[in-house]
């Protein structure tokens, strides 16, 4: 899965988060979204950090669960 930020007052387009130690930004500037791992579809279309992280804890868990 990826996660996708875009700045809220200048953000045109969607880039790729970095990692939590290589952000610029503070969480509450921008949108993220959550997509698959080939980008084709979108599993969260907008929405704030934490809870962009939560939902993917949520599918990663599901996803390993015997």
């Amino acid at each position: 899965m990826t996660i996708q930020y875009k700045l809220k007052k200048a953000g045109k387009r969607w880039r790729d988060y970095p990692g939590k130690e290589k952000f610029k930004y503070k969480t509450s500037e921008c949108d993220f979204r959550l997509l698959d791992s080939k980008k084709k579809k979108v599993l969260v279309e907008k929405g704030s950090y934490k809870h962009i992280l939560k939902r993917f804890r949520q599918i990663e868990f599901f996803k390993h669960r015997g």
